[in-house]
């Protein structure tokens, strides 16, 4: 008899003990090799594949796509196994638990919302059902093969059956036969009365597919984001200043040597490094701003860990950038590159995203004006960057158009002073706005 080994939900980081299931990368039946990424699964702080154990066929997957697992339970099994002759699947022939089965006569599958009905055609029917679409597809009496699939790997969206219906392809129930009504006795003549235009009957809004609700899960990633900025309103004394920089210097720069920065050092010369370096220089000056309150004590940090706000696939992650201050240019926009690679990828690990010092987002690349950024506790500062806008602004008595970016700084009030979060933003204005004091140190 084969052995069987069991897939179990591992340990991705202290104090973590529940995850949630993302995507199964094999479905059951597949043959897998050992080590082979089996599954993704989403924690508080990122995303994490699980392997596979050792080499043969995936089978009992009991936790579909956004369900929740605690650590150390079994979300499926390995039937130990060679790899089949033809590399693939077991080709034609059928799987070790398959071959096992008694032929008796098999009976129809169960459906599960991760799979598509039975009797689909060759395009639909190996289609990749996702929960939201069979849940439409079982309310509107639907066949997945009838639907085309357009999501990655040949996945069926709700998007797709939505369209479907949309398009006239919605299945009609059938007309339910009533009884012959016994015919009514005739009335009394009654006295005449006027007649009484009809009405067409109201149609009720509720009943139509323009206007139905899916209910998801709260994602792990969302639910710590949700937790941790209610936490900051709650706990922090939150206050945002506001400025805003000249950005004609450092474009003029990155203009001149972008072509140059990138053939040396294999990245794009971006903002963001400039405004990494302008931040440490503010830091350090304002050293409040950089530091946090523990228990009773306001504990100052003599290092730069900074944080850069990126999307990623599951919603916004900070990865931390350690020690700014001993970065070059080059390192900075490197660094943010990769972590913008991992985040899209769901790969970034917890380690990537704990700790810092201070945080910078950038809400300009989504077109944002102005905002108040929230503080990512315990830290006491957080820096808001803008879309670029040309503006008239006056200059030596003169009106001229210059391309300007609104900054603000949200700041925990309790550690740090009004006067001291106003400078750190002229700090960072003065540097932006004559980038020679990057390298003069003045």
């Amino acid at each position: 008899m084969s052995e069987i080994i069991p897939v179990d939900v591992p340990t991705v980081g202290e104090s973590i003990s529940e995850v949630q299931i993302g995507t199964w990368l094999k479905n059951s039946g597949d043959f897998v090799q050992n080590g082979e990424d089996l599954v993704e699964i989403e924690t508080e702080k990122a995303s994490v594949q699980i392997p596979a154990p050792a080499s043969g066929y995936l089978e009992n997957i009991t936790k579909e796509s956004e369900a929740f697992a605690v650590i150390g339970e079994t979300i499926a099994s390995i039937r130990v196994a060679e790899a089949p002759a033809d590399g693939g699947n077991g080709g034609g022939s059928a799987s070790p638990a398959a071959a096992a089965a008694p032929s008796t006569p098999a009976s129809p599958p169960a459906r599960n919302a991760s799979s598509p009905k039975a009797g689909g055609s060759a395009s639909g029917g190996g289609a990749f059902v996702m929960p939201a679409a069979q849940r439409i597809l079982d309310e509107h009496n639907l066949d997945a093969a009838q639907v085309p699939a357009t999501g990655p790997g040949g996945r069926l969206l709700k998007e797709d059956v939505q369209a479907f219906i949309r398009s006239g392809g919605a299945a009609k129930p059938a007309p339910v036969a009533q009884p012959p009504a016994a015919p009514a006795p005739a009335p009394a003549s009654p006295p005449a009365v006027a007649s009484v235009p009809s009405f067409p009957e109201p149609t009720l809004m509720s009943e139509s597919s323009y206007r139905s609700e899916e209910v998801k899960p709260m994602s792990m990633l969302r639910r710590t984001i949700a937790s941790r900025l209610v936490h900051a309103q709650q706990t922090a004394a939150l206050l945002t200043t506001f400025n805003e920089i000249n950005m004609a210097p450092v474009m003029q720069i990155r203009s001149k040597y972008k072509d140059a920065f990138l053939k040396k050092h294999g990245v794009k010369l971006g903002f963001m490094s400039f405004f990494a370096k302008a931040t440490v220089e503010a830091l350090r000056r304002f050293p409040a701003v950089n530091a946090e309150i523990r228990n009773d004590a306001m504990v100052y940090k003599n290092y730069q860990d900074i944080g850069i706000a990126i999307g990623g696939g599951k919603g916004l992650v900070v990865p931390i950038l350690r020690n700014v201050e001993r970065m070059s240019f080059a390192e900075v926009e490197g660094s943010i590159g990769e972590y913008a690679r991992l985040a899209g990828e769901n790969r970034l690990q917890p380690s990537d995203l704990m700790g810092g010092t201070f945080t910078i987002s950038n809400g300009g690349i989504y077109g944002s004006l102005l905002s108040t950024p929230i503080v990512n506790p315990p830290q006491s500062g957080i820096l808001g960057l803008h879309t670029i806008q040309e503006r008239p602004v006056a200059e030596n008595g003169q009106v001229v158009i210059r391309p300007m970016m609104y900054v603000a700084l949200t700041y925990d009030h309790r550690i740090v002073d009004g006067r001291e979060a106003v400078g750190f933003l002229v700090a960072i204005k003065e540097t932006i706005e004559d980038p020679a004091r990057l390298f003069l140190e003045v």
